[in-house]
């Protein structure tokens, strides 16, 4: 009898140590599983966001800095562009150098050798433009630019969104996959831990206390991950000097509003700002009080619109206002007085004499374009426009450009 409770505790035993065993190994692979997905979130799919967000920033910027130098008269001014306009170039190639360095799956690989044409196309058209400007032969240079480059780069632009859509679809998916492993990690555990407490409360005590410390951990990561989530947002939508709306940001917020506006029967205008003589400041004063010069500039304009309204800043010394709701062109004046009263409100700006002036051009939905990207256009010539005119014009026909 005391052979058979002998064998009987023996094999209790055995089987104890078996589950407990059992249990902490499943514990240490699931969490390792669990860990080495949280590696893939934070470091494989949002530095791959980051890196085609980069991308289309700067194949926009390339395109902008092409229509820029098809604008300009003055040539300085025109090999600023062009030298903005490689250093974009630049920066598409070395963003999808990096991309292609982390490792495409097949599915990736395929869309990412369907963009290969595409720029290949991009890049010509790009060059007959540069070689269209370099000859004088402007017009010719603007109309390919409107009929091949932009639709070329707004195609583009398409791709580029789709593949960060779907590298954000893999990010939630390897969320969700780590939450499913952490759920099955805590049921199984569970499930040995209340086998292993009919045997040995000691053991299963010593094991549940094994189990919360890592699920602490876990936790931990996860709010890590998210805080970590949410500053690659700020950065990616925000301007880091001013804590403006950044370019990306404005073009998803006008899109918006030229939408509800089609579907309702509004209007939409934007104002396009462009400080006058800030070069001069940069180069008197330093770039440190430029930068303090935008930022305050950033926020006088804050300052002066409504709170349905909204501000942005472009990049530069350049910022655009988005006007929700406006009845018509008459709005533009008085909220241009109105922004040019704020820039003008201090002379004395940070102990130095500084005068602030901008050249303001506007443009409206659906008078002037019935998308984002035609609506900037027009607005960015209407400033210019309004620079390159008499300062005793400039607000006299800023309501008609």
């Amino acid at each position: 009898m005391l052979r058979g409770f002998s064998l009987i505790t023996g094999t209790a035993f055995v089987v104890l140590i078996a589950l407990i065993a059992g249990l902490a190994a499943n514990a240490i692979l699931q969490l390792q599983k669990l860990d080495d997905q949280m590696q893939v979130i934070v470091e494989q799919h949002n530095r791959r966001i980051d890196l085609v967000t980069q991308t289309q920033l700067a194949a926009h910027l390339r395109t902008d800095s092409l229509f820029r130098m098809a604008l300009a008269d003055d040539p300085f001014e025109r090999d600023h562009f062009f030298m903005e306009f490689n250093r974009a170039g630049f920066l598409v190639g070395s963003g999808r150098s990096a991309l292609r360095n982390l490792g495409l799956n097949p599915q990736e690989q395929q869309h990412f050798d369907q963009q290969t044409p595409l720029i290949a196309s991009i890049q010509s058209v790009q060059g007959q433009v540069v070689d269209l400007l370099a000859a004088e032969r402007s017009d010719e240079a603007r109309r390919l630019l409107e009929k091949e480059a932009i639709p070329l780069q707004t195609s583009f632009n398409q791709q580029l969104s789709e593949m960060r859509n779907r590298y954000q679809l893999q990010s939630l998916n390897a969320q969700q996959q780590a939450r499913a492993t952490y759920l099955r990690t805590f049921l199984g555990t569970l499930a040995f831990g209340v086998l292993a407490i009919t045997l040995s409360m000691l053991i299963a005590w010593r094991t549940l206390c094994h189990i919360a410390l890592k699920s602490g951990y876990i936790q931990k990561q996860m709010a890590e991950l998210e805080a970590s989530r949410a500053s690659l947002h700020e950065e990616a939508t925000h301007d880091e000097l001013t804590g403006l709306a950044n370019r990306r940001l404005f073009h998803d917020r006008l899109q918006q509003a030229i939408r509800y506006a089609h579907r309702y029967g509004g209007k939409v205008g934007i104002l396009y700002v462009d400080l006058d003589r800030f070069k001069e400041i940069n180069d008197r004063h330093g770039h440190q009080m430029g930068d303090a010069v935008l930022t305050e500039v950033a926020r006088r304009l804050t300052s002066s619109i409504r709170d349905s309204d909204s501000v942005a800043r472009l990049g530069g010394d350049e910022f655009v206002v988005l006007l929700e709701g406006v009845q018509g062109r008459e709005d533009f004046l008085a909220i241009a007085h109105k922004i040019e009263q704020a820039l003008n409100a201090d002379t004395q700006f940070l102990g130095l004499d500084l005068t602030i002036a901008a050249s303001i051009g506007q443009a409206l939905y659906p008078d002037d374009g019935d998308d984002e990207d035609a609506l900037i256009r027009a607005a960015d010539a209407a400033m210019y426009r309004t620079k390159s005119g008499s300062h005793s014009r400039r607000q006299h026909d800023l309501q008609f450009h």
